[in-house]
């Protein structure tokens, strides 16, 4: 059973009965609120990017997934061609058509463009505005309709400022593909094979751009119309040049009569030369001189001969000077010249002046609406809105008509799908007060556009066929919003609400040049106006078409903006969808880097760049070693601690400095490279080594110096050093040695040298058999120690007391002897082996040894002294060379 909707078994009889039973008045239903449409969502391929053009959340960029890729593009058909022509042709406005006017004077110009054109190649016609050049372009797209495979394109080049759009809209014109819009490659690729007669109106742009615009359609014929002031093209570029003089004074003459529609009397034929000259022969001045003696036929005859029922006066006000629609242009009355029964009133013919500049007077005979209609485009810049949006904007439901009558008037001229005011009607309105309010009339067109383009029954196609209205209402309300009343900040929040509105239906009607331009306006409206939520929208948008246009680094610092902006708003749908766009951004970044460079063999180490790219970098050469700094010959220098050796700077062995030894000669030292060369060649540790051994040899050499100099001043006259004396003054200050040098002559182990006791506060070893003393050798006289040799001569040992040393070794006695007094000395180690002695002769002495006093050893026996005891014996030579000078007992 279903409580609420009871079956008829339920109530006992069936459901016919129950409906014939009258039902009691029910209320009415409460009126609920419409769902709100979806927004339009449109999915586009660019490249190889999916666009999502989202109006509400915001537009979102992806790698196309498999599956999504557009279909190829296919040729359209000439049924299709034909009825996209129609679609970008210029509409007919509703009201009173313009009459049919001749080319005059254009049969050379329009054989020699359509020559040119049929030979495969492209013209450029240049005119100043109000030349003809849009009628001339359409005679000649006539007469080449049938001359090239994919017909003939008409584009419009205003406010294209570059070739892409022009581009993007031609690859459309001819090829089927909805939805996809390829990147620059891919719009080259299939603009490869287009063959077709492109004709542009309006173009803005030369040069190298002009050059890229011919290169990437080799196979069609362009045919350009430009201004004076439009940069030419290069040198390069294969264009044939075609000027656009003014008329004769009979074709003017003619063109005036056409106009008219009747022949013209000899005071206006003298007018009209007067006009000629001041105009130089512009044909747009005798269309609008046409009007204005139109207007006068319609001045002098009484408006009852016209419309006897008032129409014309209820249609177009009080003044009765205007048409009515499809009575005086479409059927012209009779000429009051030739009909008597016309009553006609005199009306003075327009002045030079106003006949040079006659849009004001033009606008003054007509209706209100057709007026209301020249101040709107006067407040947008010269751009006319679209017929369908006048009757909103005027508030006239027969509004629509007045684009007829502009027209009609020659104060339009086409532009594409749509008309603008003709060239000089801007500044002639505006200085006859036309832009008083244009403030209050742009704020109501950018409330109209901005409700009207974020309507979802407004197709993205239409929404782009207005871009140019659109655009320059979303440009005048910048333009005037900057003081601080309400007025001015309303004005911002309209401005940011037709860009947000609009931005969206140009990105999905694929024109991107209306899309960018509403994106960087609706940005600067949003910061004016403080809002931040919009202003990271706008910045978002951007980072998107960058990123479809290519252009990663000005994607990236949009995208960075936005995020930061939805940061600090808390917006985390808008702050993740920014980041990944941005984490594509890096991606697409790291495909386009270049393949890195394969690793250089020729690199020098720490990865620095190679002087020398093509040939390897020359080996480092291997490092020499230094030889050995000698001593000066005869002078046993002091020992030093022990320095840390080097790899690479190694002396040919260990030179051991002993007591009692002299020093032996070095080995013939390798030839070396001289020093400079060595330095070069050399590394950091051959630098170290050199500037230590240079430090070593100023070193020793000072403290040899040292030494022998005080060893002369404090020693006594003799070459011996008495028990009662020290060695040495200076001796003391450095312990371990006489000399302030530790001892390492005793570290050899050689067991078959000989050697002598050390001069240290410790027992020494003492002799068998032998009574060793020290020699009185001089040391600072002959340069080297004695050799201790049995059977060297001395000069000195003519004293009392000197021995040779000995030449046998023995255990070390257990008896000791005493030990003279001596000044402070650190007890030592002695040495355990004996030293050989060497076997060269001592060296001769070149100077008189002083006279050597005889010593007398002691005779008593003394217990040895402790550690730490000054009393240590020691006896050394004057050269730094200690030796034991003590007899001991036996």
């Amino acid at each position: 059973m279903d409580p609420i909707h009871r079956g008829p078994d339920e109530s006992g009889h069936d459901a016919a009965a129950e409906d014939a039973r009258p039902a009691h008045p029910a209320a009415l239903p409460e009126r609920v609120a419409p769902a709100p449409a979806r927004a339009r969502v449109t999915r586009i391929v660019s490249g190889g990017l999916l666009l999502t053009v989202n109006p509400v959340d915001g537009s979102e960029i992806e790698p196309c997934p498999p599956g999504e890729e557009p279909p190829a593009a296919r040729r359209r058909t000439p049924e299709e061609r034909a009825e996209a022509a129609r679609a970008a042709a210029v509409p007919a406005p509703p009201g009173p058509a313009a009459p049919e006017l001749p080319l005059l004077e254009r049969d050379e110009q329009r054989a020699r463009l359509a020559e040119t054109l049929t030979r495969g190649r492209s013209a450029r016609l240049t005119g100043p505005d109000g030349s003809g050049r849009t009628a001339l372009l359409d005679a000649v797209a006539d007469d080449c309709a049938a001359l090239a495979p994919d017909g003939v394109v008409r584009l419009s080049g205003r406010h294209r400022t570059t070739p892409g759009e022009l581009l993007h809209e031609l690859r459309a014109a001819v090829l089927h593909a909805p939805h996809h819009r390829p990147d620059h490659d891919g719009l080259r690729d299939s603009l490869a094979g287009v063959g077709a007669v492109v004709v542009v109106d309006d173009l803005e742009f030369g040069g190298a751009a002009l050059d890229e615009l011919l290169a990437a359609a080799p196979e069609c014929a362009f045919l350009l119309a430009a201004a004076p002031g439009v940069p030419a093209p290069s040198a390069e570029a294969q264009i044939e040049e075609v000027g656009l003089p003014g008329l004769g004074r009979a074709a003017s003459l003619a063109l005036l009569e056409a106009a008219v529609g009747r022949r013209l009397t000899d005071e206006e034929a003298n007018w009209a030369g007067d006009l000629w000259f001041e105009s130089e022969g512009l044909p747009l001045r005798f269309v609008q001189a046409g009007a204005l003696l139109r207007q006068r036929d319609r001045l002098r005859v009484t408006p009852a001969e016209f419309d006897a029922f008032g129409a014309l006066e209820e249609a177009f006000g009080p003044s009765g000077t205007a048409p009515a629609a499809g009575t005086a242009d479409a059927a012209p009355g009779p000429d009051p010249y030739e009909d008597p029964d016309i009553e006609v009133h005199e009306v003075p013919l327009p002045s030079l002046g106003e006949g040079a500049a006659p849009a004001a007077l033009l606008a003054s005979r007509l209706s209100r609406s057709a007026q209301t209609t020249l101040r709107f485009a006067v407040a947008l810049g010269g751009e006319v809105p679209h017929h369908a949006h006048l009757p909103a904007l005027v508030g006239d439901t027969h509004a629509d008509a007045a684009l007829g009558e502009l027209r009609a008037c020659g104060l339009l001229t086409p532009a594409g799908t749509r008309h603008r005011l003709a060239g000089g009607v801007l500044t002639q309105l505006l200085a006859h007060g036309y832009g008083h309010d244009a403030a209050d009339r742009v704020h109501a067109a950018a409330q109209h556009y901005a409700w009207w383009a974020g309507h979802p029954s407004v197709g993205p196609e239409r929404a782009a066929a207005e871009s140019d209205a659109l655009l320059a209402a979303l440009a005048a309300l910048l333009a005037d919003t900057a003081g601080g009343t309400e007025a001015e900040a309303e004005r911002r929040t309209t401005a940011v609400a037709l860009a947000r509105a609009a931005a969206p239906a140009f990105a999905a009607g694929l024109h991107w040049s209306a899309w960018e331009r509403a994106l960087r306006s609706g940005q600067e409206a949003a910061r004016l106006a403080g809002e931040v939520a919009e202003e990271a929208y706008f910045h978002h948008e951007l980072g998107v078409l960058a990123i479809c246009a290519g252009n990663l680094g000005r994607a990236r610092a949009e995208l960075e903006a936005s995020i930061g902006l939805r940061g600090v708003l808390a917006d985390k749908r808008g702050t993740v969808a920014g980041r990944r766009a941005l984490a594509l951004v890096a991606d697409l970044g790291r495909e386009r880097e270049p393949a890195p460079a394969p690793a250089r063999t020729d690199s020098p180490a720490r990865g620095l760049p190679a002087v020398r790219a093509a040939a390897p970098a020359p080996a480092e050469p291997p490092t020499e070693l230094l030889p050995p700094v000698p001593a000066p010959t005869g002078v046993v220098p002091p020992a030093f601690p022990d320095f840390p050796d080097f790899k690479d700077f190694a002396d040919e062995g260990p030179t051991v400095v002993g007591r009692s030894v002299t020093v032996p000669a070095p080995a013939a030292p390798a030839p070396r490279r001289g020093l400079a060369a060595g330095i070069l060649d050399g590394t950091r540790r051959n630098l170290a080594a050199v500037g230590a051994g240079a430090l070593l040899v100023a070193v020793l050499g000072t403290v040899v110096t040292l030494g022998a100099t005080s060893g002369n001043d404090d020693a006594p006259t003799s070459g011996t050093v008495s028990t009662d004396s020290t060695a040495d003054q200076g001796g003391a200050e450095d312990p371990g040695t006489d000399d302030g040098a530790p001892a390492e002559g005793g570290e050899s182990g050689d067991p078959a040298a000989t050697g002598t006791p050390t001069a240290s506060g410790s027992p020494g070893p003492t002799t068998s058999g032998a009574t060793p003393t020290a020699t009185g050798t001089d040391a600072t006289a002959t340069g080297s120690p004695s050799t201790g040799a049995p059977d060297s001569t001395d000069p000195s040992s003519s004293a009392p007391g000197t021995t040779t040393a000995p030449t046998t070794t023995s255990p070390r006695p257990t008896s000791t002897r005493p030990a003279p007094t001596r000044t402070t000395t650190r007890p030592s180690t002695s040495p355990t082996g004996t030293i050989k002695p060497p076997t060269t002769p001592p060296a001769t002495p070149t100077t008189t040894p002083p006279p050597t006093p005889t010593t007398t050893p002691p005779t008593t026996e003394s217990t040895p002294p402790t550690d730490g005891d000054p009393g240590g014996t020691a006896s050394a030579t004057l050269d730094g060379a200690p030796t034991a000078s003590e007899t001991p007992v036996s």
